[in-house]
């Protein structure tokens, strides 16, 4: 079981710490109760403040902490909510957070900041050098107060060196769910999304951006077909035979996957390979071609040169920044 410690600001939109609480609590648990089975929680979450005291959001609802920061000598990962807007009030009002998430951050954990909770990672000095997003509209504040920061506020979700930011207040959901599936798998990331009737509309990305292979949509020929490609994306499958098994002509279907999916059947297929290819890389030494015949591109050079222009960097910078230190050991034992 993972420890998850949710820091707890004043003058925050409360859902930022509120929805992660929710999520982590209810990875492993809701989902088996619901279906009669005994629950097995994933995680242990607590809520803590700067001061241990409750905290107020700008709309006066009052929530009250756990625990104080220095009660926790050690967790598994850090969820900091977005604050208030007065950027150089609530760091200083918070100023002890800062050391706290530094100690942390080099004891192995995780650190996520949501929205604006971006703040507090960069005031820390922890995003100097690596990638992270906020709120578009802070944005451009953030990059003269932080210029060493990697900016990438068109990114919705961002995660470099276990430090995760995301670029406003609702995806924290989406920021808790793809946490849950990093850590946990992705089939008990569904179970929980489908317990608290939230959307999943993104596949696992680490790295650079969590980007929704298919937009939500009510097309159930077009979902029909996305389901196949899922299970068939190593396999090359011609446009007019996805348009033959959904039963439409081939210009209708093209048309109709794009409206539905935002992308075109063979990009939809890239971004699927790309991303079991990450999967790949985080979780295993398997030489770089291996990975490559393995989604389904036997031109390895064509695989490095798509992967890199996809993530911004090669499958091998990708397995160094990500995958676990026993997977990037083995892998260079086996390249030497």
């Amino acid at each position: 079981m993972l420890d998850v410690t949710v820091v707890l600001l004043d003058d925050g939109l409360s859902s930022t710490a509120i929805m992660p609480v929710e999520i982590f609590h209810s990875a492993g648990t809701l989902w088996n109760v619901l279906h009669d089975r005994p629950p097995e929680p994933a995680f242990r979450v607590r809520s803590v403040s700067v001061h241990g005291g409750p905290v107020r959001s700008p709309y006066g609802l009052k929530i009250l902490a756990e625990g104080v920061i220095d009660d926790v000598a050690r967790t598994d990962l850090i969820v900091v909510p977005t604050s208030g807007l007065e950027v150089d009030a609530t760091l200083a009002q918070n100023a002890a957070l800062l050391p706290w998430l530094r100690r942390q951050h080099a004891q192995g954990a995780y650190v996520a900041g949501v929205c604006m909770g971006a703040a507090y990672l960069a005031e820390a000095g922890l995003l100097d050098g690596r990638l992270a997003t906020t709120h578009w509209a802070v944005c451009d504040d953030f990059v003269r107060r932080y210029p060493q920061v990697r900016w990438r506020p068109d990114l919705f979700v961002t995660e470099d060196s276990r430090l995760l930011c995301s670029g406003g207040v609702y995806a924290s959901m989406d920021l808790s769910l793809y946490l849950v599936e990093k850590l946990c798998g992705h089939e008990l990331a569904v179970q929980c999304a489908k317990a608290l009737l939230l959307p999943m509309p993104r596949i696992h990305q680490s790295g650079y951006a969590m980007t929704p292979v298919s937009a939500p949509h009510d097309d159930e020929r077009i979902r029909a077909i996305e389901v196949f490609l899922q299970g068939r994306f190593r396999d090359d499958v011609s446009t007019q035979a996805l348009a033959e098994r959904a039963g439409l002509g081939a210009r209708t279907f093209v048309r109709r996957f794009k409206a539905a999916t935002g992308r075109m059947p063979a990009a939809y297929v890239q971004a699927l390979r790309i991303a079991a290819a990450k999967a790949a890389l985080e979780r295993n030494a398997s030489p770089i071609q291996t990975i490559s015949a393995d989604v389904g591109y036997d031109d390895v050079s064509f695989f490095r040169a798509l992967f890199k222009r996809t993530t911004g960097m090669t499958p091998a910078e990708y397995r160094a920044h990500f995958a676990p230190l026993a997977v990037r050991g083995q892998a260079l034992l086996q390249a030497g």
